[in-house]
């Protein structure tokens, strides 16, 4: 098979390019290994290799590491020696076209969504909250939809919360899911949001998929990466999250694509344990669905951690391409996760795989690919070809350059703040509180015994003008979340 009609990852034992279909690579794939056995390496070869073919690539860069795809390699050592014994391997050392993009928009693009593309499930998981707490949520969403009140960052959410608790009449039949103690309970989980700095993913202007796919002017696919050096330590469920919420997107968003000679994206989740750890049973199961079926929408997504056993087995049945690094089994817990990660590899007769995977060193993996057929090739020892960019980090000079030049410079640095759910509450009670003065005024004129009764004619003349003030637009608001596989519809 010619080479580039694969995406190929390194030599094999008779010193043969490994590698893979191009065609088959939306059917995702795992990195995995220990701390130290060249998984970093292992992804820059793989993002290369999706860019070199035109393919965009959407990256959690975890240790800050992979941002030296930005620029060229300068091969030396062992990595010189390596490149020299593949033959075949037309390494040219060079950078690839990188997007950085930051959460909180201190070394890349600002990151956001808005909560109404988020939605209630994701939002919910986000929040840890209880059954009782999700209902709740559940039906400030409804009402929000039902009152035209976009809900674009987390004061509008916490505005809506306390409009809710002051006037429970407005839920209607759902009034019975949203108390008092809930509307409390789902204020102070937005609190502890806001204490990890988590406000900073939602807003607006609001992440594009389109500007992922946009290839670069030499017709390499671009590749974004998010620097998740900060994010994962301090809020590792809002890291989570939101990658789940990208693929929830992408699968609404992208059309059908059926047999292509190549996918359209690919998405590299590090520490993809996160994904699933502490998840809803009902979340994480739309979660295995959507994973089963979005690579009909073009989008190869590869999983990296540390052992597969940190992904779901749902998960792990529907993965193409494995690549293991080495592993280390010192006690009887640890041997038995080892014969299972041998076990998800067809066996190759020229070695035993259990025991190649203690053996393996830094920059070798075992690797199990798919045939031309999609059928699972035998595993092969496999010594990564090393990456043409940078093994290393940018400087934050270098970084900077990289946001300055990039072609989404100023469309996503300045927060927009446009009316919404905050705006429209707060005009209308302070629309309620003039007319409810003016109202109590002429009373006051007309029986001047009533200006005891003043407070109390306010509060109750506010919330009637409240009540009179609900504005029916007749449209569901904008919601990504998982939509088609949840009831929910895009507009």
């Amino acid at each position: 098979m010619p080479l580039n009609s694969q995406f190929v990852l390194g030599a094999g034992s008779e010193g043969q390019a490994v590698g893979q279909p191009l065609r088959l690579a939306n059917r995702h794939g795992l990195v995995a290994g220990a701390t130290g056995t060249g998984k970093t390496v292992t992804l820059q070869r793989l993002i290369e290799t999706f860019s070199d073919a035109g393919v965009a690539v959407f990256a959690a860069d975890v240790k800050g590491d992979l941002c030296g795809l930005g620029a060229a390699g300068a091969p030396q050592g062992k990595v010189a020696e390596r490149i020299a014994s593949m033959a075949w391997l037309n390494h040219q050392p060079q950078a690839y076209p990188v997007t950085l993009w930051d959460v909180h928009g201190q070394s890349g693009h600002p990151l956001r969504t808005t909560l109404s593309e988020m939605g209630p499930l994701l939002l919910g998981a986000l929040l840890e909250l209880t059954d009782s707490q999700q209902a709740a949520l559940y039906a400030a969403f409804k009402v929000a939809d039902r009152e035209g009140l976009l809900l674009l960052d987390l004061k509008d959410l916490k505005a809506l919360l306390g409009y809710l608790k002051d006037n429970p009449q407005v839920l209607g039949e759902d009034s019975a899911l949203f108390t008092s103690t809930s509307a409390q309970a789902l204020l102070r989980r937005l609190a502890g949001l806001e204490q990890q700095g988590a406000e900073a993913l939602f807003g607006e202007p609001a992440l594009q998929l389109e500007d992922l796919l946009h290839p670069d002017r030499d017709g390499r696919g671009r590749v974004h990466l998010l620097d998740a050096s900060r994010l994962i330590h301090e809020a590792p469920k809002v890291y989570a999250t939101f990658l789940l919420w990208l693929l929830a997107e992408l699968f609404e968003q992208l059309p059908e694509r059926g047999d292509a000679d190549k996918p359209v994206l690919a998405l590299f989740f590090d520490e993809a344990h996160l994904l699933f750890q502490g998840t809803p049973k009902a979340l994480q199961e739309r979660l295995e669905q959507v994973v089963r079926l979005i690579r009909s929408k073009g989008v190869g997504v590869y999983f990296v951690t540390q052992s597969p056993s940190d992904l779901p087995d749902d998960v792990l049945a529907q993965l193409g391409l494995r690549i293991q690094h080495g592993l280390r089994a010192f006690t009887a817990k640890e041997q038995k996760a080892l014969r299972a990660v041998a076990d998800g590899f067809r066996p190759n007769p020229a070695f035993s795989t259990l025991n190649v995977l203690t053996e393996l060193g830094i920059g070798e993996a075992l690797v199990g690919t798919l045939e031309e057929k999609g059928t699972p090739a035998t595993v092969q020892r496999v010594a990564i070809a090393p990456p043409q960019s940078r093994i290393g980090p940018l400087n934050e000079s270098e970084r900077a350059t990289l946001v300055r030049q990039s072609p989404l410079a100023g469309r996503y640095d300045k927060p927009v703040d446009r009316e919404s759910a905050y705006e429209l509450l707060t005009a209308r009670a302070e629309q309620a509180r003039s007319e409810a003065s003016a109202k109590v005024a002429g009373q006051q004129k007309a029986e001047p015994g009533l200006g005891d009764m003043a407070s109390d004619l306010i509060g109750s003349a506010m919330k009637s003008a409240l009540r009179q003030a609900a504005n029916q637009i007749g449209r569901q608001l904008v919601r990504g979340l998982l939509g088609s596989l949840t009831g929910g519809k895009k507009r």
